[in-house]
């Protein structure tokens, strides 16, 4: 079967894969679309309603179809599986789906497979990395869409309280797709000027961190309790994540991935500023943080190590030795070698 570069499947058409799939067809990224879900006839009729748009978008075949026509997809998008009911976390949802990946996943992705699988259903941290323990591809392959969501509520935050376009603030949410997710406000700036300094410079009176970090935390269970599901804004996360694997962009996006002592951490995925392009997740960047937040990652990865067991993995592994850093005055590359 040949390998098609620009074919993206998604399993699951509920409303975050119908999300994804608006998202994408619009795009015009992709050139073939195939969309897999045990209710056929919703499938059937979704692929239906996006092709009838044919004639406003850039040329696009769209389809419902089994996991078989998703062998030679370039990336695999998995949304299946339950969705979070008001009250209940990420967390709360882990054995349902863990159940769903370990009856698909084999079908889906053929040992020689050569898609990037990209998962979405939550708890993204767990399912990721049980994706790869189940799948055995290369660990680059498998990404969770992990934080880049909260990353950019986080910025949109930030964004709106100092009147700036969102693009133009920086900002990282690393760590669990959850409660125990850590906020870099050691990294957030506007072009280049800390928050407090632009506050300052602007006279605005600071922000409030705590405030701001609690409504990042927050959004997703406030929108469930509002309308019963989040899917708009993580369908636009995902089409960020197949743009910078399609087009070899090599973007930084807070994606989730197996770890392997960045930190110190070891034996988990969670989220880390990576570089993305078509090899998928290729390097993850241990930005430099401070002490207080390298302890919130540390309970972080404790917090999905831990579930990790439940299910039947190994734990995490934490050291809490001090990284060794690349370049003696550079924000980059901990727990690297130095240059001679």
């Amino acid at each position: 079967m040949p390998y098609n570069l620009r074919k993206i499947g998604i399993i699951g058409v509920g409303s975050v894969g119908a999300s994804i799939a608006y998202a994408l067809m619009i795009s015009g990224l992709a050139s073939e679309m195939v969309l897999v879900d045990l209710n056929k006839e919703r499938v059937e009729g979704e692929a239906m309603d996006l092709s009838h748009g044919a004639s406003f978008i850039k040329p696009i075949k769209i389809y419902a179809g089994d996991y078989e026509d998703c062998h030679d997809a370039d990336i695999i998008i998995f949304t299946a599986g339950a969705n979070q009911e008001d009250g209940e976390t990420r967390l709360d949802l882990v054995n349902k789906n863990y159940k769903v990946l370990q009856s698909s996943l084999p079908e889906l992705m053929p040992k020689d497979s050569k898609s990037i699988l990209l998962m979405v259903s939550n708890p993204v941290d767990i399912l990721t990395y049980a994706a790869i323990q189940i799948t055995g591809v290369s660990p680059n392959r498998v990404i969770g869409s992990g934080t880049v969501l909260d990353s950019s509520r986080f910025r949109y935050l930030i964004g709106d309280y100092c009147n700036v376009e969102p693009r133009n603030v920086h900002a990282y949410v690393i760590g669990e797709h959850g409660d125990s997710e850590v906020l870099l406000w050691s990294k957030a700036n506007i072009a280049g000027i800390t928050i407090d300094g632009y506050c300052r410079y602007r006279g605005l009176p600071l922000i409030n961190k705590d405030e701001i970090s609690n409504r990042v935390k927050e959004a997703a269970y406030e929108v469930i309790k509002r309308k019963g599901a989040t899917y708009y804004a993580i369908g636009l996360g995902v089409r960020k994540i197949c743009e910078s694997i399609l087009r070899n962009e090599n973007s930084f996006l807070t994606v989730s991935g197996l770890l392997s002592g960045e930190y110190g951490i070891s034996n988990v995925c969670m989220s880390l500023p990576a570089i993305i392009n078509r090899n998928g997740r290729v390097q993850a960047f241990p930005i430099r943080v401070s002490q207080a937040e390298k302890e919130a990652l540390h309970n972080s990865a404790q917090v999905l190590g831990s579930i990790n067991e439940k299910i039947g993995f190994t734990g995490v592994d934490i050291t809490r030795e001090p990284p060794v850093w690349l370049f003696n005055k550079n924000d980059f590359c901990p727990d690297r070698p130095q240059l001679q």
